[in-house]
C-alpha cells in the first residue's frame, strides 16, 4: 500500500484500487480544480485543490468503515465512492454548479455519464466493482451512502477541516477522529453513539462559522456572480459546448473567459471586481424578492440597468437560497432512543437565528455605477430602507 502525504490527515494509505483510480484523467483533472474556487480571491492561501479534498475523504472513509467494522465488498465500494464523489464537479467547482445544471439537469454528484468508457470505469471493472453501484453511493443512495453524502458525511468533515487549516481560519477545526469513531448505524440511519450531543454540535457551529466567514464572504459571492453570468454568455455564444464547459478546469475557464467574454472574463483575472450597491438583509426585502429564481433575478437585473441607465452586463442580482440548516438533521442517540440534534439541543435554534441575521441580497455593479443602481435596485425590487457595502 502506498502513502501519500497529506497537509491536514499526515499520511493516507492508498489500497491498490484507489492508485489505479488516482492515475486515471477524471482524477487528474481535480488538482487544477481549486476546492475553494472563488473564496481565494479573499484568503490567498486557500489553493487547496479537490484532488486532495478526495484523498482525505477517501481517508475518513477509510477509518470510519473499520470503526463501523464495515468490510470486504461493500467496504470496497464505498472507499471507491467516497474518493471519486467530486469527479463531477465543473471548473470552479459550486461556483459553475448551477450554470451546468440549468443546461444539463445535472447535479456535481451524478456521476454516472463519468463511469462509461472511461479509465475510471476501466479500475473499477478491472477490480471487480460495479461503477452503477459506486454512482448510486456518491448520490448518497441506501444506507451506505449516507457515509459519503448525508448528515454525518466524511465529505463535510474534510472539508470543513481542511478549509480551515488552508484559509487560516480556526472556526472549522472539528474533531475527525472522534466523529469517525462515534458513528453507528441504527435501523439503516447513520447516526452518532449515545454522548455526543456536543460532537454533533460542534459539526453545527463549526459550518455555521464558516459559512459566515469563509463560504458566503461577500467577495466571494461578487465574484462568483460575475463568474457565473461570464460562463452563461461563454456558452450562450457557442464558444464552448456544455460538454466541454464542465469538463475544464480552472485555468481553461480562465483563458476562455478572457478570449471571448473580456470585459468580465480579465476583470475575474485580475480581481477587479464590482461592488456592493446593495448589500440587504433579510428582514428588508420582499418575500418574491426573496423567492426569486435565476429568471427572475437575471429580469429584475436587466430592469434595474435600464433604470440606472448603464448596460445590462453592469449588474448582477445575487439572491441567494433561504438559509437550510441540513446538519441540524444529525441524528444521536440520546436516552437509549435516536433523536434529531435539532430536537436534542437548544445550541441549533440560536444557529438558525444567526444564519437568517447573516443573509444578504446583493446587487453588484462597477464602482462608477454603484449610486445609480441602488437607487433603481431600491425602486424596481420594492426595497425596504437599502443598506449598500463599502467598498468591496
Amino acid at each position: 500500500m502506498n502513502a501519500i502525504k497529506d497537509s491536514v490527515h499526515d499520511y493516507i494509505g492508498l489500497d491498490a484500487l484507489a492508485e489505479d483510480l488516482v492515475d486515471a484523467p477524471e482524477m487528474q483533472r481535480l488538482r487544477h480544480v481549486k476546492q475553494l474556487s472563488t473564496v481565494r480571491l479573499v484568503y490567498p492561501s486557500a489553493n487547496h485543490t479537490r484532488f486532495e479534498h478526495s484523498l482525505g475523504v477517501y481517508h475518513l472513509a477509510a477509518r470510519a468503515l473499520d470503526h463501523l467494522e464495515i468490510d470486504g465488498d461493500r467496504a470496497r465500494h464505498v472507499r471507491a465512492a467516497a474518493l471519486l464523489h467530486d469527479i463531477g464537479h465543473g471548473p470552479y467547482g459550486h461556483q459553475t454548479e448551477e450554470v451546468i445544471r440549468r443546461r444539463t439537469g445535472a447535479h456535481h454528484d451524478e456521476i454516472g455519464h463519468l463511469l462509461d468508457g472511461t479509465e475510471v470505469a476501466a479500475a473499477l471493472v478491472a477490480h471487480g466493482l460495479d461503477p452503477d453501484r459506486v454512482a448510486a453511493i456518491v448520490r448518497g443512495e441506501g444506507e451506505l451512502g449516507q457515509l459519503v453524502s448525508g448528515e454525518l458525511d466524511v465529505d463535510r468533515m474534510d472539508y470543513l477541516v481542511r478549509d480551515a487549516h488552508h484559509t487560516g481560519v480556526p472556526y472549522g477545526t472539528i474533531d475527525t477522529g472522534r466523529l469517525v469513531r462515534e458513528l453507528r448505524y441504527r435501523d439503516g440511519e447513520l447516526v452518532l453513539a449515545a454522548g455526543n450531543v456536543q460532537t454533533a454540535e460542534s459539526l453545527l457551529l463549526a459550518r455555521a462559522l464558516m459559512n459566515g466567514t469563509v463560504y458566503r464572504h461577500h467577495v466571494s459571492r461578487i465574484a462568483g456572480a460575475m463568474l457565473e453570468r461570464a460562463s452563461e454568455r461563454l456558452l450562450d455564444a457557442g464558444a464552448v459546448g456544455v460538454d466541454e464547459f464542465r469538463r475544464m478546469a480552472d485555468h481553461d475557464l480562465l483563458v476562455a473567459l478572457r478570449d471571448h467574454v473580456p470585459d468580465l472574463g480579465r476583470r475575474i483575472e485580475r480581481r477587479d471586481l464590482y461592488k456592493r450597491a446593495v448589500w440587504q438583509p433579510l428582514a428588508g426585502v420582499p418575500a418574491d424578492v426573496v423567492e426569486m429564481d435565476y429568471e427572475a433575478a437575471r429580469a429584475a437585473a436587466a430592469e434595474i440597468a435600464d433604470a440606472a441607465g448603464v448596460d445590462p452586463d453592469d449588474v448582477l442580482v445575487d439572491v441567494p437560497a433561504r438559509p437550510r440548516f441540513t446538519e441540524s438533521r444529525t441524528r444521536v442517540v440520546v436516552d437509549g432512543a435516536v433523536r434529531r440534534l435539532e430536537e436534542a439541543s437548544e445550541l441549533v435554534t440560536g444557529l438558525r437565528a444567526a444564519e437568517r441575521t447573516q443573509w444578504r441580497l446583493g446587487v453588484y455593479a462597477p464602482a462608477a455605477a454603484t449610486d445609480n443602481v441602488r437607487d433603481a435596485a431600491t425602486e424596481v425590487l420594492g426595497l425596504a430602507e437599502t443598506r449598500s457595502g463599502t467598498g468591496e
